[in-house]
This record gives structure tokens, sequence and C-alpha cells, in this order.
């Protein structure tokens, strides 16, 4: 099969998430990740679009487990039903402890889950890029904060910081934190 006809297959599956041609771009991490600081809940300010994130007042919550791997409970409102899913997260390389690898099924592999930067206490810029067969790539970027909103300013300096990083940001939209009505 030739991989103009893999790619016109695979472009049903990829619709909702930001897809490029070409390989992932390779931003720099934060340098000195502690894990164990990044632990706790985040609530998405803003992402690129993805399939399993449709709804709103969207956040993740990250927890130590006894064997050394990271819980990670993510939860949205969608439908009018608040819906959970749990994955596993990973250090995968002690020399670069802000690259993580998150899988939500034993069937699948880890993804990578790239913390570019994070004061830990407000904000963190995620980035997450998987190639296909080298001809594109699917990506994904989240602009997380430790409370529902975070200032216009903040926004502004996560989105220059991926752009530097040459990561694409013009689908990405804001999350609907309001939950008061939930």
């Amino acid at each position: 099969m030739s991989a103009v006809y893999l790619v016109l297959l695979l472009l049903p599956l990829i619709s909702a998430q930001t897809f490029h041609w070409g390989p992932c771009p390779n931003p720099a991490v934060q340098p000195g990740f502690i894990v164990e600081k990044y632990l706790g809940k985040w609530y998405e300010i803003e992402k690129l679009p993805a399939s399993f994130a449709r709804g709103k007042c969207i956040e993740a919550n990250y927890a130590l487990r006894k064997d050394g791997t990271i819980r990670v409970l993510n939860s949205q409102f969608y439908k009018d039903k608040v819906r959970t899913a749990e994955g596993t997260a990973v250090i995968r390389d002690m020399r670069e402890m802000a690259k993580l690898g998150v899988s939500f099924s034993y069937f699948t592999p880890y993804s990578p889950y790239w913390v570019l930067t994070t004061d830990y206490t407000s904000v963190a810029v995620v980035y997450s890029c998987t190639d296909i067969l080298r001809l594109f790539h699917v990506d994904y970027a989240w602009i997380l904060s430790r409370s529902h909103f975070l200032p216009a300013e903040t926004v502004r300096y996560a989105k220059q910081l991926l752009v530097r990083e040459g990561i694409d940001i013009s689908r990405m939209k804001a999350t609907d934190q309001n939950c008061k009505d939930i």
C-alpha cells in the first residue's frame, strides 16, 4: 500500500486532531523538572483540538503510585455528564525528567507528554507529538493552570513559548472553565 493511500485512510481518524506534514518538532523541555512538585490538580486553559477532550471544565489530577508510576485522572463535563479517564504516566529517561510518557490503556503505547515549562504553582505548558511514517505528525499542546483561569499575559507568554519552539498554535482554543452549573 502506498504512503498516500495510508494517509488518506488515516485522515478521518485524525480530523479532530492537529496534524502537519513532516516530522515532529523537537522543543526544549523544562530543565531540572521535579515530578513531585508537578503532582496534583491542573485545569486546562487552552489546547490544540483533541478528540478525547471535547467537553468543558477539563482537568487532570496527577498522583504518585507506590510503584513509582504516576496516576493520571482526567475529567471533563461532556454531554450533560462528568466523564473520567484514568491512565498512567512514566518518566522514560531519568536524564530528561520532563519527557514523560502517558497511556490510557494497557494495549496502547505511551504517548509523549513533554512539560516545556512550569512554575509548579500556577502554569504549565505541555506538548505531545507523534510522527506518522515521518510523512506527517499529529500534535497536541496544552496550557494548564492550578486555577480555573490564568491572566491574559500568562496565556500570551505560554503561546509565545510554543511558537518559538516551532509549534503551530493557529488552531488553539480556550477551554470553557465556567463550572458553576455542574
